[in-house]
């Protein structure tokens, strides 16, 4: 049996998620953390943009059911950087939820002086 499709899901990366609807920012945490902004589409309607790191397909999903839960419908679902610029980027996240900030030549500095 030649089963030639494939699986949606194209690796570790930052993804932006778009639902019909508005929600605000105090969402984030119930979202593992994405960016939520919201928007109007092309035609006016109110949409959310949900985008951040997603380390794996179950991650994926999980973000999708959250959404359905709250009866958002789904617009699009995009891949906008790939494995290694997320992983960087998801690093970079965690540094600065600890006071720290990653200079330019790649230091680690703390911010937080006691």
């Amino acid at each position: 049996m030649d089963d030639s499709r494939s699986s949606s899901f194209v690796g570790q990366g930052v993804y932006e998620i778009v639902a019909k609807g508005h929600l605000d920012e105090q969402w984030s945490a119930w979202f593992d953390d994405l960016t939520i902004t919201t928007d109007f589409g092309e035609d006016g309607t109110p949409i959310t943009r949900f985008t951040g790191p997603i380390i794996d397909q179950a991650a994926l999903h999980g973000v999708l059911g959250k959404i359905r839960d709250i009866n958002m419908p789904l617009i699009s679902v995009n891949q906008v950087k790939h494995g290694s610029a997320a992983a960087e980027e998801s690093n970079a996240g965690d540094l600065n939820k600890q006071g720290n900030r990653m200079t330019s030549e790649g230091e680690i500095t703390n911010e937080n002086t006691d």
